[in-house]
């Protein structure tokens, strides 16, 4: 037993462990977040698996054979206690009693007295029996509260048949298969039904839990069971279709409801059962449960527009694709081979709360007065909420890929379809970051009067041009210095083409067309102040430039409108706006990282069901061993056993002599108490008794 209860805490201890580190994360994730070293020391102890790991699965086999011996050994001896009377004791084995007391009857006979006392131990709730000492003498025997030794039992046989019932739904089996039938995990490099046998496992399976994803319209008969060294593929016994999947949402964004309608077709009789599958509602066919685990885009068909980000051309493509896919990309500017496109995911909704981007001012504002009512709610209620106002807003379909170039690296993007209110003006958001546990970082692009992005494009493509720049130069020149002589606008042209140059990204010659990612916009203009002006000055000739910056980008935007065949604008506050959020907008592009931008256009959307399948053999025994557990811990707090004896005798004064006696496994208070009203009932009974015969 003491085996047992140590092999219990080291349990208590794993699975301690085992909530509190993510079990089967990537191992990227556990190395961040624990360092190389003990990432590795975790990984050996198996601690990211710790319910499937082999020294978790050998404890419970120690358990049950520790705890079932115990149980053998001792049930026998406990079942023969709880049956046993106890009516062999001796008068002198009753006075030895602690708790213990005498009576006299003077007018009543020993067998009236022992009816009399029969009937009271009846009514008390115990169970009696009587038996002949001899010689005139008489034993009742009683006991109440015995079921708390079967409680034991009870409570022990749970821990055995639960430990059984887990054993049975881990991976022993599996692993089993894998030692004697050669079964091995292997990569899924390509489609599961292409999987040889050496990684599948029969429909026959014991035990397995998996995942399954099932795009609208299609169905799959085999599941995929995660292991460390990769994948085995459970095939089933059935077909599952995905009819349709429906989907709801709560204000905030976060999923009210999603449910899968289903098809399950046997594969040996042909029967077709249509189901719904719910979150916490499975679907139960052949002994195998099937769970809504979550769900994605399951390759619904994307037309996009394919703008540049880089170098002085103004092309456009149209581009159609599959989420999930892959497409190249051939970039008509020199020095690019080509990038390639992975579409990685598809959001038909994005709610969010942007009450910080729409009211980022009201920050600087002098704090509100709070009622008393106001201070004493915040303080109450749940932990969970925010205080805090929230906008609530649908941002609209957005499109997830990955722009991969030759060497392999890849930079993940995520692009709205539809144009976001930001203090007024309309912003096309387009997200970028290096790595997946990365936020984005957002460029925001600030639509034109035709709520789109190309007059900003062809703004960062003359941007890039140096002739479209000299013409902005000398068209701002005339237009700001109109009343200077000829050396001074040759001299401010001068400094204004630098200041351009130096924005666009221009190292050297203003006539080189290379740019480097950190050589362009507000940085590298700052990077000029440093270097040329005092610190006193510098702030100074700092606004000075950005209002010579956004002149002279407002000639420019209107010499590339000329281009297109659009009309000049005129300096109304919109206009003065949209060129200074597409000043903001040139700087951030230098950091983007990519070549291109893809804009979403239009969609088809196809959802996808992950479903979770389970064959739990075990499920039943846990459930047994639980309610076992429940019955043995009742019985053994709440069950005292207790017992009780008479020893009744004939006076040889007349009347009768009677020894009351009780014991109990447990002295409690309570116990106390119930021996003294015994006692005095005794008392009670057997006073009126006499005074009724005399």
């Amino acid at each position: 037993m003491r085996f047992a209860i140590a092999l219990l805490v080291i349990l208590a201890i794993a699975s301690i462990v085992g909530t509190v580190l993510t079990q089967e994360d990537t191992y990227v994730n556990y190395v961040n977040q624990f360092g190389p070293f003990w990432a590795d020391v975790f990984r050996g102890l198996d601690l990211y698996n710790v319910y499937g790991s082999w020294w978790f699965m050998l404890i419970l086999v120690f358990l049950v054979i520790s705890v079932s011996l115990c149980v053998i050994d001792n049930a026998p001896k406990m079942v023969r206690d709880a049956r046993s009377w106890k009516d062999r004791v001796r008068e002198r084995s009753l006075r030895a009693f602690r708790h213990k007391s005498e009576f006299r009857t003077a007018a009543i006979s020993a067998v009236e007295t022992a009816e009399l006392l029969i009937r009271l131990g009846r009514q008390s709730g115990y169970k009696l029996v009587t038996r002949d000492a001899g010689t005139g003498e008489i034993l009742i025997a009683g006991k109440r509260g015995a079921f708390t030794k079967l409680g034991y039992i009870s409570a022990h046989l749970a821990i055995v048949v639960i430990c059984v019932g887990g054993l049975l739904d881990s991976n022993l089996p599996i692993e089993l298969q894998m030692w004697f039938s050669g079964k091995t995990a292997t990569e899924l490099d390509s489609d599961v039904a292409a999987v040889s046998p050496d990684h599948r496992l029969s429909p026959s399976n014991p035990t397995f839990r998996g995942f399954a994803l099932v795009p609208e319209g299609q169905q799959t008969s085999s599941v995929v069971l995660s292991r460390r060294d990769g994948s085995l593929i459970q095939d089933l016994p059935f077909s599952i279709q995905l009819k349709r999947f429906v989907v709801d949402y709560y204000s905030t964004g976060m999923p009210k409801l999603f449910a899968s309608d289903i098809v399950v077709t046997d594969h040996k009789t042909g029967e077709r059962v249509q189901a719904r599958v719910q979150v916490n509602k499975p679907f139960t066919y052949d002994g195998i449960s099937i769970y809504q685990s979550s769900f994605q885009d399951g390759g619904s068909k994307v037309a996009m527009t394919v703008w540049p980000m880089a170098g002085r051309t103004e092309f456009t493509e149209q581009l159609q694709g599959v989420i999930g896919g892959v497409t190249h990309i051939d970039l008509p500017t020199a020095g690019e081979s080509g990038e390639t496109v992975e579409l990685t995911d598809f959001r038909s909704i994005n709610v969010e709360d942007t009450s910080n981007a729409d009211d980022a001012h009201s920050t600087r504002s002098a704090p509100k007065e709070h009622a008393l009512k106001d201070e004493i709610d915040a303080r109450l209620g749940s932990g969970a909420k925010s205080h805090s106002p929230t906008t609530l807003r649908n941002l609209g379909p957005s499109m997830q890929y990955k722009v991969r170039d030759i060497n392999g690296q890849a930079h993940e993007y995520q692009t709205f379809m539809l144009p976001v209110n930001i203090s007024g003006q309309q912003m096309f958001m387009t997200g970028v970051r290096l790595d997946v546990n990365d936020p984005f970082r957002f460029l925001r692009i600030p639509a034109d009067e035709h709520n789109s992005v190309r007059d900003w494009m062809n703004l960062r493509a003359a941007l890039q041009s140096p002739s479209m720049r000299n013409q902005a130069v000398l068209r701002f020149v005339r237009r700001s210095y109109s009343s200077a002589d000829t050396d001074a606008q040759k001299r401010a042209a001068s400094e204004v083409s630098r200041l351009l140059d130096r924005f666009a990204g221009v190292k050297g010659d203003k006539d080189t067309t290379t740019v480097t990612a950190s050589a362009g916009g507000f940085r590298a203009i700052a990077g000029l102040i440093d270097r040329s002006m005092p610190k006193a000055q510098q702030e100074k000739v700092a606004m000075a430039l950005l209002r010579t910056l956004n002149g002279v980008m407002w000639d420019l935007w209107q010499l590339s409108r000329n281009k297109h065949g659009e009309p000049e604008m005129k300096q109304d506050p919109p206009y003065i706006s949209f060129i200074r959020s597409s000043i903001d907008a040139l700087s951030d592009s230098f950091y983007y990282g990519a070549p291109i931008f893809l804009q979403l256009n239009s969609f088809t959307q196809v959802q996808a069901s992950a479903f979770q399948l389970t064959r739990a053999p075990g499920k039943t025994l846990v459930y047994i061993g639980s309610f076992l557990l429940v019955i043995g811990v009742f019985s053994m707090f709440y069950v005292r056993e207790r017992r009780l004896w008479f020893w009744i005798k004939s006076s040889k004064e007349g009347g009768a002599e009677v020894l009351m006696a009780m014991s109990t496994a447990r002295r409690t208070l309570d116990f106390e108490r119930e021996f003294v009203r015994t006692r005095d009932a005794v008392h009670m009974v057997l006073d009126m008794k006499n005074a009724q015969t005399s």
